[in-house]
């Protein structure tokens, strides 16, 4: 499934003349892209689709959503934990069993 969520712009950055943000989905910090809404601030909600802002939106709106979302166990679903580490832990690997 593919949602678009809501998330809160935490830190805007410049890189190689793309605005990028970390953006905050309660609590699960993400990059994104913020091509698409060039007058975005820190503090403002964006909706976000496969890693770009499309809309902005109202924080109630934005909280009322990321709430559900989370009662109804979509959000780490759609977002996922921080991507773990993929390296072989010791005594793992080709030949390691």
């Amino acid at each position: 499934m593919c949602l678009a969520v809501p998330g809160k712009i935490v830190e805007i950055r410049d890189e190689r003349g793309t605005r990028m943000a970390t953006i905050d989905f309660d609590g699960i910090h993400k990059d994104i892209c913020l091509a698409y809404l060039p007058e975005i601030e820190v503090g403002d909600y964006a909706i976000v689709h496969v890693g770009f802002a499309i809309s902005q939106v109202d924080e109630v709106s934005a909280l009322e959503t990321l709430a559900m979302f989370r009662e109804l166990g979509i959000l780490d679903e759609e977002l996922g934990p921080e991507p773990a580490s993929t390296e072989p832990a010791a005594g793992e690997g080709a030949g390691g069993g």
